[in-house]
Formats: structure tokens, sequence, C-alpha cells
């Protein structure tokens, strides 16, 4: 009984970290309420979220060092007082130059945090235990992703004072979630094991030279493209094409949320049972479908299927590339494992290019180029041993 306490006692604020992580996905709604209240154009709006996952390729493998000299605990603390900056800036105001520093410092909290978390929740969890539980911290996560543009929407149109702050009143309330999961997670006692040799550039670069982990390097890519792209691109969609207002079309990114959160649970089961190649065919055809409906159709009704539909069909691209790419190397995990973290910097590409397009020809330019992603995962499909 004290076993399981103690055990519960060192999860709760692991849990609450996952949360924490979470936090990264505000910067798609977040994005477009800072296009509006500085007039901006749809590149120059996407620099926001391209700006938080560049960090990912800067960050991803020296946090990996860095967690050999102090620590996983302290890494991932560390992690959450740069978080909580990065939520305490926009209090000040919503200027151009102070957003870029809010989600510069957020992005580069959050490549800490997912390059230290997972690893110090194995020191709590062990065996097979352990991919489920990470399985509920990603269920974690996804909750902070999909409550951000409802606590966005609530603060732009909320009679009650917000303190002048509107929808930046998402700030403050989740940075006192990061305060409290500081003080949480730094109170409780974790064991950590010694540390592994720490993978440098030059070993993790090397292995691009092998095709089946470059071609799961851009995978990532394209997988973490088509995330930060939905999440940014949903509410403009509806916005270009009903004339909807922004509080009203901030439900379709809380909807990709939802879905991929189904997914992510469901995948853990079916993943048991059937071939992670025909999943993977399943989850990559889905999302395909849902391109092409959003090109073809205007409906409210089929603008949120196939929102839906990418949010399920994205939802468990990255664990399947991630193990095949553990599989093609494995005597290369922390190589691997860096290499693939550094993939996040798709969510820098993607945006890029999408807000380009979308400023040419309309949103229908924005979901051409999330197709091209699709595109490639459904030929990543052919390369799946099993």
């Amino acid at each position: 009984m004290n076993n399981n306490k103690n055990l519960y006692a060192k999860l709760i604020p692991v849990m609450l970290c996952f949360f924490a992580m979470g936090f990264v996905d505000l910067v798609g709604i977040a994005s477009n309420y800072v296009k509006v209240d500085l007039n901006l154009t749809d590149a120059q709006a996407n620099i926001f979220p391209s700006l938080v996952f560049f960090w990912f390729l800067i960050f991803s493998v020296p946090t990996g060092i860095l967690m050999n000299k102090i620590g996983r605990k302290k890494t991932v603390l560390l992690s959450l007082a740069v978080t909580f900056a990065s939520l305490l800036i926009p209090v000040f105001g919503d200027g151009y130059v102070i957003m870029l520093l809010s989600f510069s410092l957020l992005g580069i909290g959050n490549a800490l945090m997912q390059t230290s978390l997972n690893p110090l929740l194995s020191n709590i969890i062990t065996g097979d235990k352990l991919a489920s539980t990470l399985t509920f911290g990603q269920f974690v996560k996804a909750i902070a992703s999909f409550l951000a543009p409802y606590i966005a929407m609530w603060g732009a149109t909320q009679t009650i004072p917000t303190f002048g702050l509107g929808w930046r009143v998402l700030f403050p309330m989740y940075m006192v979630i990061a305060v409290l999961a500081i003080v949480l997670l730094g109170s409780t006692p974790i064991e950590e094991e010694q540390p592994d040799k720490a993978s440098g550039f030059k070993a993790c670069l090397a292995l691009l030279g092998k095709p089946f982990i470059l071609l799961s390097f851009i995978g990532i890519m394209c997988h973490v493209g088509i995330d930060v792209g939905t999440n940014t691109t949903a509410p403009k969609i509806l916005i270009e094409r009903l004339g909807m207002t922004l509080a009203e079309a901030g439900f379709a990114t809380s909807l990709y949320f939802i879905f991929r959160t189904i997914g992510c649970f469901l995948g853990a089961f079916i993943l048991r049972k059937a071939s992670a190649k025909l999943f993977f065919a399943f989850s990559v055809v889905l999302m395909l479908l849902a391109m092409a409906g959003l090109f073809m159709f205007h409906t409210e009704t089929i603008i949120y299927i196939c929102i839906a539909m990418i949010g399920f069909g994205n939802s468990n691209v990255f664990s399947i590339i991630f193990s095949q790419a553990l599989f093609a190397a494995p005597d290369k995990k922390n190589e691997v494992s860096g290499l693939m973290i550094m993939g996040l910097f798709g969510g820098t590409v993607f945006p890029l290019a999408m807000g380009v397009a979308a400023d040419a020809v309309g949103q229908t330019g924005a979901v051409a180029v999330m197709t091209v992603g699709v595109i490639y995962l459904l030929i990543y499909t052919l390369k799946i041993k099993k």
C-alpha cells in the first residue's frame, strides 16, 4: 500500500509536467489572435509557430548532453522555469517583438522538456508498464492542447474583467500551473540511474547516411508540419470560407486535438493487435481523404469532419516512425532518438511555406503544402517493414 502511495506521489508531479508540455500547442490559436491584433499577413503570423519549433533543431541533442551533467529531474525543472518565463512575458503586452520572445522561450522550454521528461518517467515506471504510462502522459498533454483555444475564446468574449488581457488570459492561467509543477516536482525525490554516454551532433547527423533513417527523419518533419499546420490553419479556413469570427473558429483547433487524443488512446490498443504498417497506411489514407475534402468542400460540417480525420490520422504517426527508426539501428538508440526529436523542426518549415502559399492563393494554398507532407507519408508506408 505504501509503495502505491509513493508511486502516485511521484507520478502526479510528472503528469503535471506532461500537462505543461502541452502548452506548446497554444501557439496555433495564439498566432491567430496575434494576427488579428497586429493586422499581420499569414506569412508574418506563421513565423510564430515556426519559431517555436525551430529550437528543436538547436536544443534536442545538447539537452541530452545536459541531462548527463545535471540529471533528468533538474533538466525538467529548468524546462519548466523557461516555460514560466515564456508565459509571463505576454502579460505585459502583445507587441510583435514581445510575442516573438515569448514563443522563442516557449519553444526552448518545450525542446528541453520533450527530451528530458520521458526519460525521467522511466526512473519511476519500468518494464511493460512504461509504454502505457507514456501513452497516458500524452493523453494528459493533449488535455492542455485542446483546452487552450477554449480559454483564449473565453478571455476574448468574457464580459467580466480579465485585467485587460482578453484572450491573453490564457498565459497567466497556464503560468500558474507551471509554477505548481515546479513546486511539486522540485519537492519530489526521484532516484536516477547513471547517465548514458551522450550523443553528439556528429554521431546523430552521420545516421542520415542510412537511407531508412533519412526517410524516417523527413517523415517526422512531415508529421509535425501537418500537426502544427492544422493547428494553425484550421480556424483560418473557417474564417475565410464561412465568415466566422476567430472566437467561433477557434473550436476547430480544439476539435483537432480532441480527435488526436482519441487516436492516441485507441492506437495504444490497436497496435497491440494490428500490423504497424497496415495501421500507418490507414492513418495516412484517412489524412489524404481529409485533405481532398478541404480542397473540394466549403460547408461547415464537412470541414469539421475533415479536421477530425486529420487529428485521428496524425495521432500515431510519430510513434510508428520513431519505433521503426529504432528498429533500423538498434545499436544507436541514443543517436536515433536525438535525430528524431530534431525532426520536430518540421514544425518550422511547414508553417512558413503554408503562410507564403496562403498569402498567394488563400488557405487552399496552405492545405496544398500539408498535402505534400501526407503524400510523402504515403510513400514512406511502402518502406515500413511490418
